[in-house]
């Protein structure tokens, strides 16, 4: 009775487990080098994963205890037409908030002035609500909610991935040697019996 297709691909992955006169100790260390890497693959990647999440989930929470909004004043009146997003840091965004000059008060008690997102039109005199840094720096907004849970998501399904990869390309690496020194090793054999075989053949 035909095997199925399932069968076939079945004893072709175990063929390196059972005794036969032609599997050699490589084809077992290869064997073991597989079931390995299938094996570690998942386990680190989502090791990786959980351990990266759980370091932006801490950063962001460090970021939140460290920075703290303060109230501040907008010294002119802000544009009413948002800028073009761009991609410097706290630049843009596409929330249609804009930049203008805003002054506050430090820890220390010193004015501060500097250029924070505003919402578009506001006139100068607005009181508003920006993010400082223990220095009295203005620093970006933590993110929040879903911008955060997205971030701390990410980061774990990058580390996963990159862990998990890294760990199979390792293995295909270490497998490609042993089946190029296998192969040496059959030629160097070949060569030593290739004589006797010609002399049967020729006898």
């Amino acid at each position: 009775m035909a095997r199925t297709r399932g069968e076939r691909l079945r004893g072709g992955r175990l063929w390196r487990w059972r005794r036969n006169p032609l599997r050699r100790r490589g084809d077992l260390a290869e064997g073991w080098l597989l079931l390995a890497a299938f094996v570690l693959a998942p386990l680190l990647g989502v090791f990786s994963g959980v351990t990266a999440a759980g370091a932006v989930e801490e950063s962001l929470a460090e970021r939140r205890e460290r920075i703290r909004p303060v109230p501040a004043v907008l010294a002119e009146d802000a544009p009413r037409t948002p800028p073009a997003p761009v991609t410097e840091e706290g630049d843009g965004g596409g929330d249609g908030a804009v930049r203008a000059k805003v002054r506050w008060t430090a820890p220390d008690g010193t004015g501060r002035t500097g250029r924070a997102r505003v919402e578009p039109g506001s006139a100068a005199g607005t009181v508003l609500s920006v993010w400082t840094d223990p220095s009295g720096r203005l620093a970006p907004a933590p993110p929040e909610g879903a911008e955060a849970g997205f971030q701390v998501v990410m980061a774990g399904i990058t580390a996963a991935g990159a862990a998990g990869g890294a760990v199979l390309l390792g293995g295909r690496l270490v497998r490609a040697r042993m089946r190029r020194r296998r192969l040496a090793e059959w030629e160097a054999e070949w060569r030593r019996v290739e004589p006797s075989w010609r002399k049967r053949m020729t006898g």
